[in-house]
């Protein structure tokens, strides 16, 4: 097998590789870069298409599947696949993050998805790709693929150890492609929550918690402890994914339905609510919050910022000015998370994905086999009956 690394090494955001075995060429992601402009913002994929057999969507946050109107736009007629949750939450993230002229000739082509199941095994030729829970959303998923007794792991964004959705066991491989995004952060999971749980009680009569619609929102619901709003138009994808039962650990479901129900509706043009506010997305740069963000500042209003902030977005101009502050709520794996992933892998060689090069050799010196020369566009051969 032969690896392409079309996005997210050495650097966050457009995350992408490109799988080829023989003349079949399958194709995992479609990240953009938030913050990046021109070629930089899409995944580096060149020459023609015709060689692409298959794309796979492994969850639909906008560093995953924000340049699938691209790709439609450069004249790709292929399969595409993902799961029926990545398949509803798909369309709303190409409204915030996809160039609009591409979206207009090439919006979501539902009548053309392919619909698989977490834990379904898929073939392509010689080629096997199995799947499984990624614990960083519902419907999200890694990729193991598979070809002449070699085997590949994109673990795509995964969470070892969320407080609500459930991740599958990473299987031995030659090669793991490892969600390095927080470098070697020692903080665990459990430690981030009780201190995001702390700062939401002491802003409890009013806070704005921007968040991405999917993933991280029920995990900051389960965090919250009180009365809380959330931005309406949230309301039926968090009934969604709740649905999704298989997604999440014992019991959570049922606390977080009826935390839901409890949650208060605020819609645009009504006063800030004296209680925390949730709106999508996380940096401010689309959805409710992009609105929300300015008008907390203005109002005085707390803002607690959680997740992965790329420079320039609203969320990042405000911590940089003191007016937000910053608690990463940990939806992908910590230090003790990924040498945990690699182990149980049976300590293969390894690739960082979704992080700088500063994080990923802090994270080399806890993990030996990890490689920290590969960049975007380069090609990684994968022998056969030989590791790379």
């Amino acid at each position: 097998m032969h690896i392409d690394l079309l996005g997210g090494f050495g650097e966050k955001g457009r995350t992408s590789i490109a799988v080829a075995n023989g003349g079949r060429r399958l194709v995992f992601d479609l990240g953009i870069k938030v913050g990046a402009h021109g070629a930089d913002y899409y995944p580096a994929i060149a020459g023609p298409l015709d060689g692409v057999e298959a794309v796979l969507i492994s969850h639909a946050h906008e560093d995953h599947v924000g340049a699938l109107s691209w790709l439609l736009a450069k004249g790709y007629r292929g399969r595409i696949l993902m799961t029926a949750e990545t398949c509803e939450q798909a369309p709303a993230t190409l409204a915030d993050y996809a160039d609009a002229q591409d979206l207009r000739a090439f919006p979501f082509p539902r009548d053309r998805i392919e619909i698989f199941e977490p834990g379904q095994s898929l073939t392509f030729g010689d080629i096997d790709v199995t799947t499984g829970r990624s614990g960083h959303v519902a419907g999200g998923v890694w990729f193991a693929i598979e070809s002449a007794g070699n085997r590949l792991v994109y673990s795509a964004d995964v969470v070892p150890h969320s407080s609500v959705f459930v991740m599958d066991p990473i299987p031995s491989c030659d090669l793991l492609l490892l969600d390095a995004s927080y470098g070697a952060d020692p903080v665990s999971g459990q430690a981030r929550v009780e201190a995001i749980r702390s700062w939401i009680a002491a802003h409890a009569g009013g806070c704005l918690l921007p968040t991405p619609l999917a993933g991280r929102s029920l995990e900051l619901m389960a965090a919250i402890e009180g009365r809380f709003a959330i931005h309406a138009a949230m309301r039926a994808s968090l009934d969604a994914q709740i649905a999704v039962g298989d997604a999440l650990l014992p019991g959570v479901g049922a606390e977080l339905r009826k935390r839901l129900a409890a949650a208060i509706d605020w819609r645009n043009g009504e006063p800030l609510p004296d209680c925390p506010l949730l709106a999508d997305d996380g940096m401010g740069r689309a959805g409710p919050s992009a609105r929300l963000i300015p008008l907390a500042d203005e109002k005085g209003l707390p803002i607690l910022l959680t997740g992965h902030l790329p420079s320039g977005t609203p969320g990042w101009v405000l911590h940089e000015k003191g007016r937000a502050d910053w608690i990463r709520l940990p939806t992908h794996p910590t230090l003790s998370g990924n040498v945990a992933i690699w182990e149980q892998a049976g300590r293969p060689v390894t690739l960082g994905h979704s992080c700088g090069l500063e994080d990923l050799e802090s994270l080399a010196a806890h993990i030996s086999t990890l490689r920290t020369d590969c960049r975007t566009g380069d090609s990684v051969p994968l022998p056969r009956g030989e590791k790379p």
